[in-house]
């Protein structure tokens, strides 16, 4: 097996999962903001729809090319798990939306 120092150019899953961080977050401040206004989870119900589907299937590429790239295991790894590393933060939101 042969092994490379280039690293693997995969910047849309760092960016994707960044995005939805950031987007997710903003939603989640405005909803505390306003006092748990419906009005924002009617906004936030279509993001956070669209963000499970593209991540998931970010999710199924990456895994895809870990599979065939054994030689980018390692960089195809941590994209992995920096698009995983959302579920727990939205988990959490989820948590604290439900309790006010």
């Amino acid at each position: 097996m042969e092994t490379t120092d280039e690293p693997f150019e995969e910047k849309q899953a760092t960016e994707l999962a960044i995005g939805s961080f950031i987007v997710s977050t903003i939603l989640f401040v405005l909803y505390i903001v306003t006092n748990a206004s419906a009005n924002v989870l009617i906004i936030a119900f279509p993001f956070v729809t669209a963000a499970i589907l593209l991540n998931a299937i970010m999710l199924f590429h990456l895994i895809d090319k870990f599979i065939y790239l054994p030689e980018y295991r390692k960089d195809i790894a941590i994209k992995i798990l920096i698009l995983l590393s959302n579920i727990p933060i939205t988990f959490l939101y989820y948590t604290i939306v439900m309790k006010l």
